[in-house]
């Protein structure tokens, strides 16, 4: 069993990133990018304006009770809001829950940068530094490589515990997803400092 612990609302920082709590500002461009058939080619569906809000209403809310969750992430540069990440916890009937699962999803024009993995890092560090997660899972759709990519480039090993995703039909495209986990004790050994 997973000991969920309430934490004031904090605010994360990497190399080029704000991870932090949302802002109504971000509504608009989360919204564009959840209706971009592009960036959610590995979910079922794009997401109205509607669905969006809701989606930011429910991580703010989540922030605010337990102090983590998904995040915003906001360029430094720019001030820009480009995707969230985070943490989240996860008891859907799948392999190995409950769990703390980690997440991404970035607008398309920021790909390719290297700020999946650098924000997720920073959300792997709060899960082990702040949260003493004993491991930290994510999964997705088996098609998703350049998720993948990002598990492994974060430590990640692939469980070999394939599922089936409980909230779509079995004969779907997307319902085979693959599980990643990386333990504290890994993390720790990858990120001596």
């Amino acid at each position: 069993m997973i000991e969920i612990l309430k934490r004031d609302v904090c605010q994360l920082q990497t190399e080029r990133l704000i991870i932090r709590q949302w802002q109504e500002e971000d509504h608009a461009p989360f919204a564009a990018m959840c209706a971009d058939p592009h960036v959610m080619r590995y979910f079922p569906a794009t997401l109205s304006e509607d669905e969006s809000v809701q989606l930011a209403h429910k991580a703010t809310s989540l922030i605010k009770d337990n102090g983590w969750g998904f995040w915003a992430v906001e360029r430094k540069d720019t001030g820009q809001f480009i995707g969230l990440t985070g943490l989240h916890y996860q008891d859907l009937d799948i392999p190995n829950t409950p769990f703390i699962e980690i997440g991404w999803r970035l607008a398309a024009d920021h790909w390719g940068k290297g700020f999946a993995p650098e924000a997720a890092q920073g959300a792997l560090r709060y899960a082990f530094d702040e949260l003493q997660a004993p491991a930290v899972y994510a999964f997705t759709t088996l098609a998703n490589q350049p998720s993948r990519r990002v598990m492994q480039k974060l430590g990640m090993s692939d469980c070999q515990q394939n599922f089936m995703h409980p909230k779509l039909p079995r004969d779907h495209s997307l319902a085979e997803h693959c599980l990643y986990r990386i333990t504290r004790q890994e993390w720790l050994l990858l990120n001596k400092e």
